[in-house]
């Protein structure tokens, strides 16, 4: 054979093998530390999402970055360098995903974070053009805890958050949102997710007499201050943010957390959301899928946050086949193009609508108002 017959052979080859290469996603989530309860129904949901696409195998890499973002990182890079993928799902928490955006942008590598700060995608430029989210924004949140408060005769808060980026991004929208309704804010403190005790913050608000607080925190370590003030005797309204929306949340509150307030995804309550509702039918087909895999009352907002990942990544990967093969730059350019081409695709929390400086794409449909009422959750119309 000619050395010329040799190379075409070869290339044909290399292309035959390109053209069936498997799609790779790369995930990291913080299935342990203090971010658990978040991150452990988002892996276990990674594996009812689906296992091809456009006739093309999905192979889905899961790593465990335990809730710090050095850890995160190194997910990251071990995905990118090591496993080659085409996307990244992750992480968990706001400042592991901040700490991520780097290095998708640098590698060309589309990423859509489950984590809730604004800041991940806000405000768009060359590194957070490849980076996309699935939970609610901060502001929107905002909104709808605002509006209840004023409805409910709130006219001051305390407010006490977590001292990183999830924290500061909600002090940040919230005091915008309730200054416009007048709302002051008295008391203004701050906690590390690992924390024990709380003392000093909660003396500080309770000397405040706020007519309610505020807690921003996620998961369990945001039970921490609300126990803590109803240990001081605090009796006013509570309100916590969209961060503990998980049963985990309600099992170490217990009667601490009875009668509070919180905007949520639609999927915590959809059996109670009226028939008409845009998220309903979309919200029930995930939680089928999650109960029937790991038990009935086990699913979770957060996990929701991981499938609504997958459908845009199902959505996205499928234009992005018709461009370009699997572990290629132009696939991980046309996964990206694709990504913020989404329009009207209905997941667990909302109905996405993604454009160019639109890296969320979820509006008002994609919030409700909850309370916590003998230990389960209780929409409110």
């Amino acid at each position: 054979m000619s050395f010329k017959k040799t190379l075409t052979l070869v290339a044909a080859l290399v292309a035959a093998m390109v053209a069936h290469a498997d799609i790779n996603i790369g995930v990291t989530v913080s299935a342990t530390g203090p971010a658990a309860s978040l991150g452990i129904p988002e892996k276990n949901t990674i594996s009812l999402m689906p296992t091809s696409i456009g006739g093309q195998k999905v192979n889905y890499i899961v790593l465990d970055d335990a809730s710090d973002t050095t850890a995160a990182v190194t997910n990251t890079r071990k995905l990118i360098n090591e496993h080659k993928v085409d996307v990244l799902l992750g992480s968990t928490i706001t400042p592991n995903s901040l700490a991520m955006i780097d290095i998708a942008a640098e590698s060309q590598t589309p990423m859509v974070s489950m984590a809730a700060s604004a800041r991940i995608v806000e405000p768009q430029d060359a590194k957070k053009r490849w980076v996309f989210k699935t939970p609610q924004n901060d502001i929107m949140m905002s909104l709808a805890i605002v509006a209840h408060m004023a409805g409910n005769g709130v006219k001051t808060v305390g407010f006490i958050g977590f001292s990183d980026a999830y924290g500061e991004g909600w002090h940040q929208e919230f005091s915008k949102i309730a200054a416009l309704k007048n709302i002051q804010i008295v008391a203004n403190e701050r906690y590390n997710r690992t924390d024990t005790s709380v003392t000093g913050q909660v003396l500080k608000i309770v000397s405040a007499k706020p007519d309610a607080v505020l807690i921003a925190g996620s998961g369990t370590p945001a039970v921490l201050p609300q126990r803590a003030l109803k240990e001081r005797g605090y009796n006013g309204k509570f309100y916590q943010t969209h961060g503990v929306a998980n049963n985990d949340f309600l099992r170490v509150g217990g009667k601490d957390v009875e009668g509070t307030f919180l905007p949520a995804g639609p999927v915590l309550v959809a059996a109670q959301l009226p028939a008409n509702h845009p998220l309903k039918k979309s919200a029930q087909a995930y939680i089928s899928k999650y109960e029937a895999a790991y038990g009935a009352g086990s699913v979770s907002t957060f996990g929701a946050h991981a499938w609504d990942a997958g459908k845009l990544m199902e959505a996205a990967a499928t234009a992005a086949l018709k461009k370009a093969k699997p572990g290629t730059v132009e696939f991980r350019v046309a996964l990206r193009d694709a990504l913020e081409s989404v329009k009207e695709l209905a997941g667990a929390h909302g109905v996405f609508n993604m454009s160019a400086t639109d890296h969320l794409g979820l509006d008002q449909r994609a919030r409700v108002m909850v309370k916590i009422e003998g230990g389960t959750w209780k929409y409110q119309p």
